[in-house]
């Protein structure tokens, strides 16, 4: 016979645990990371799984190879280090696969998630570190120091900063040089595989390396934005800069152009014209002000320095060879 009392109380009790389930989520959601000791204080190597291409970069630069145990989809490995796991987008993480590698750190930028895997990562005693993404020194040099108390790494630390240093101080002597001219306007798209490309405006990576080179982003919205090719011919950048989410080749040379062949009336640019079309690395375009960003921007500020010697050379009409 059905026993209406049992099937009550059954109720009760899956709803009582149900209840706590949803109790311990929300305090982990609401937990701020935990202190993380160095490395030299643990008992055992720390097991780090680190999520974001801007990020792995840093632990990397920092020596911590061999406490990473996983990398997300984004990030990019050295040669030699292919034992390394990956575990998804770092935007899109699975909490039963991160779990099932039994990590004690997951070291991220602020815009990992989803928030419901980090969640649930702080109930299993995982230390979720989720670092703010660097938009200037400041920022960059911050995290860089978190990192390497994570690993106990401040010499290395040391030597990374001195390095990014050297290299802003001298794309800042460049920039100095370009400020006295007429600025050079650049258009960056970012081509995807049946989908319009999208261009590069303020608060975007692309942004950040235009201006750090010492160049004049031709967009003037905010984010990321679909823009006719009428409007971009309307803007005629004296360069464009191209990324692309998909594996092709990232070679500065000519052979670049032909990505550009379903939208045919970007030759008529003077940056097409004057073959002024490079590639970013899509790298350099996760995690703000990030060490690929800053070679890139380095790169960059080289490029048009020759740019201008260029235009420099046309103008007192002499021959370009």
């Amino acid at each position: 016979m059905f026993n209406f009392t049992h099937t009550k109380m059954a109720s009760s009790l899956f709803l009582s645990l149900g209840c706590a389930l949803l109790l311990t989520l929300s305090q982990a959601v609401r937990a701020n990371t935990a202190p993380v000791k160095p490395l030299a204080e643990q008992n055992q190597p720390l097991r780090i799984i680190s999520a974001g291409a801007g990020i792995t970069e840093l632990v990397l630069a920092l020596n911590g190879e061999k406490n990473v145990i996983a990398i997300d989809s984004s990030s990019q490995l050295p040669k030699g280090l292919n034992h390394i796991k990956q575990v998804g987008y770092h935007r899109m993480l699975s909490a039963e696969g991160l779990l099932s590698l039994n990590p004690d750190i997951l070291i991220g930028s602020d815009v990992m998630g989803p928030a419901t895997t980090l969640a649930l990562l702080r109930a299993a005693d995982v230390n979720v570190i989720s670092l703010p993404i660097a938009n200037n020194k400041s920022q960059l040099f911050n995290n860089i120091d978190t990192i390497s108390t994570v690993l106990a790494k401040p010499n290395q630390a040391k030597k990374v900063k001195n390095h990014l240093s050297a290299q802003l101080n001298t794309i800042a002597k460049n920039r100095d040089k370009l400020e006295h001219s007429k600025p050079i306007k650049v258009l960056f798209l970012l081509l995807q595989a049946g989908r319009p490309a999208k261009v590069g405006g303020k608060d975007s990576a692309a942004d950040i390396i235009i201006h750090l080179a010492g160049a004049q982003n031709s967009a003037t919205f905010s984010g990321y934005k679909t823009v006719s090719q009428e409007g971009i011919l309307s803007i005629d950048p004296d360069i464009i800069l191209i990324s692309s989410r998909n594996k092709i080749s990232e070679k500065q040379d000519t052979s670049l152009l032909p990505l550009l062949s379903n939208m045919p009336l970007l030759a008529n640019t003077s940056a097409y014209q004057n073959k002024r079309i490079f590639m970013i690395p899509a790298k350099a375009l996760i995690g703000g002000m990030g060490l690929s960003a800053i070679d890139e921007a380095e790169r960059f500020n080289q490029q048009l320095l020759s740019f201008e010697k260029s235009k420099m050379i046309v103008n007192d009409k002499e021959i370009v060879k």
